[in-house]
């Protein structure tokens, strides 16, 4: 271990270990403080995405998928499998593989890159020294020319509802049932709520979601969000809106443990009991005890580290990186800026496009989405133009027996520039990416419509989509002009 280093990066999650990977490349003498300890008690690197978050929920999507589709839709290809079951721990251990392969994985390209671990806790002091505290040992002191602060964030607790890590649970517990509850409760239809409620309904949950906003999903555009709610709505889900939670504790005794919820909508005050209950209301910035006073780095009210548009800090030489900074808490958010600071630290220049960054909610129908919304154009006055392409027109959708939802974009009435792509359909955090790439490069719904796609395929979509937005699809009918 060396007590100078050139970069020193707080954070072994995506934007932590990406940025230390690209720093050792770019020939940067680089080191990580990564603190997380695993179910086994033993270090891990991956931080909250690889280790409770991104990778293990969509591992149990997708066996919570398999199973669903068999029970429901195989028949409808001619194939009968019998009676079905489902073995949870069975689940929760491939679950479990998918997760250790893959934070072993981080620490395997660690080593072959050269990029040296510091297992405990990481805090800034001044001057750009960083205190290391072991999990069991002495803390010390090492010192980096430039440090990446990528400290995550963590699931906020709501005090009407405290977690007991069994009934109670944040999207963590979530992942680790030992059983599918009878019925399940799940506070926040945001994106954790959401994919972690169509886990356990896929596998036979009877899931009511409880949202405090009115409206479902704002963030995503209205055409997409109201087709998403019927989707929702059509497979059993019960969401309640404009229901706020005033109130959750366990009560009983033994097996017959329930949890029992109170909240109240625009008819009163209403309860609930479920046998476990998911809060999954948003996350907060992790920088508790990340940097001392005299560190002389900056937060907001909220606790996010202040930032420029390159993730420089008020400190010179100190940047800060993923959810622990503004914007979307999303990993490839952080990815992309992790490798933009390693590469500004190298001399290089770099940025990254918060115009175009993808945002993905893993149900079924996926939902994702990238640029404007309708209704931010409509907020801001822009003369904007819209077409939709219904995936009951997609021939490998007919194909797939899957033809739940849409494409929509969204481009400049004047300039015919791409403003926005919204999706809700099979494979829609694949597909994304040409809406993103469309933004990326200032593509125009001419260049989409003159693009070729391959037949038959469901990125046919997004080209009917583009040529629905001049009044011309080919595979459905066009929306009569206005006079």
């Amino acid at each position: 271990m060396s007590e100078q280093y050139d970069v020193i990066v707080i954070g072994g999650g995506p934007a932590g270990y990406e940025s230390a990977i690209r720093c050792a490349q770019l020939g940067l003498n680089t080191a990580v403080v990564e603190q997380w300890l695993g179910k086994d008690e033993k270090p891990k690197l991956g931080g909250t995405c690889l280790n409770v978050g991104c990778i293990p929920s969509k591992a149990l999507l997708e066996s919570s998928h398999h199973y669903d589709d068999a029970q429901r839709h195989f028949k409808d290809h001619g194939i009968s499998v019998g009676d079905l079951s489902v073995d949870v721990p069975a689940m929760i251990a491939r679950k479990d593989k998918v997760v250790k392969e893959l934070t072993g994985g981080i620490e395997q390209l660690f080593k072959a890159n050269g990029v040296e671990w510091l297992q405990g806790h990481g805090k800034v002091l001044a001057d750009k020294e960083v205190e290391v505290t072991p999990h069991k040992g002495k803390a010390y002191s090492v010192h980096a020319d430039n440090v990446v602060i990528a400290t995550g964030s963590s699931p906020v607790e709501l005090s009407v509802a405290p977690f007991d890590g069994e009934y109670i649970v944040d999207s963590t517990g979530a992942l680790d049932f030992d059983s599918v509850p009878e019925k399940l409760g799940v506070i926040g239809a945001g994106v954790i709520g959401l994919e972690l409620g169509s886990v356990w309904r896929r596998l036979g949950s009877e899931v009511t979601v409880i949202e405090a906003m009115d409206s479902f999903l704002a963030m995503a555009d209205e055409t997409i969000a109201k087709d998403a709610q019927r989707q929702f709505k059509k497979q059993g889900m019960d969401i309640q809106l404009g229901a706020r939670l005033t109130k959750a504790e366990v009560k009983g005794r033994g097996k017959k443990k329930q949890v029992e919820v109170s909240y109240t909508d625009s008819k009163g005050e209403q309860t609930a009991s479920f046998d476990r209950l998911i809060v999954a209301v948003g996350r907060y910035p992790f920088t508790d005890g990340l940097f001392t006073s005299n560190a002389d780095l900056e937060k907001d009210e909220r606790g996010f580290v202040l930032v420029d548009d390159q993730c420089r800090t008020s400190v010179p030489g100190v940047y800060a990186i993923g959810d622990v900074v503004r914007g979307p808490m999303l990993a490839h958010k952080g990815m992309e800026e992790g490798v933009m600071v390693a590469e500004l630290i190298a001399g290089e220049y770099a940025q990254v496009n918060y115009e175009a960054v993808p945002s993905v909610i893993y149900t079924d129908p996926e939902i994702a989405w990238v640029g404007k919304t309708e209704q931010e154009l409509k907020a801001s006055g822009v003369d904007y133009k819209a077409g939709t392409f219904p995936m009951a027109a997609s021939g490998r959708g007919k194909a797939a027996n899957n033809t739940a939802g849409q494409i929509k974009i969204l481009a400049d009435a004047k300039t015919d520039r791409v403003l926005g792509v919204h999706m809700i359909c099979q494979s829609a955090s694949e597909m994304i990416t040409q809406g993103v790439l469309a933004l990326e490069f200032g593509a125009s719904t001419e260049d989409l419509q003159l693009t070729m796609f391959a037949h038959p395929t469901l990125s046919e979509a997004v080209h009917e989509a583009a040529l629905a937005v001049d009044g011309k699809p080919i595979h459905i009918a066009p929306r009569p002009k206005r006079k």
